[in-house]
């Protein structure tokens, strides 16, 4: 499993691959630095708003759709703790979902135990 990242973390490696500060940043995209800067550090959490994430998306020149997408939103989830932006459809699981939420925060699970049941459940 890919060693944990926060939002934040993720936010600003992907700017900096950009090869920009944060200002420059700001300054290209009309965002606010001070704004920015609580993000990146993970004072703020992930914006819950869709239409925001894709605007910030877009100025880390995510490719729509592509893994590092896909983890920035999943991040922005775990952030705000809004599963809404992870867009399940299966209205079955997501009733589901607090059970099993539960049943895992109830367990003493080491890193590799969780990682075992990870592989099971894309496994299956």
């Amino acid at each position: 499993m890919k060693p944990k990242i926060s939002f934040g973390e993720f936010f600003k490696q992907k700017r900096i691959g950009l090869g920009v500060t944060l200002r420059q940043f700001c300054q290209q995209n009309g965002f606010d630095a001070g704004n920015i800067s609580k993000l990146e550090r993970d004072v703020f959490a992930a914006p819950q708003s869709e239409e925001k994430l894709e605007e910030y998306a877009n100025a880390l020149k995510l490719e729509r759709g592509s893994a590092d997408w896909i983890e920035f939103f999943d991040l922005a989830a775990v952030s705000s703790r809004n599963l809404d932006l992870m867009k399940i459809k299966n209205e079955d699981l997501i009733q589901r979902l607090p059970v099993l939420f539960r049943t895992l925060d109830n367990k003493e699970l080491t890193e590799e135990k969780l990682d075992q049941i990870i592989e099971l459940i894309k496994r299956a």
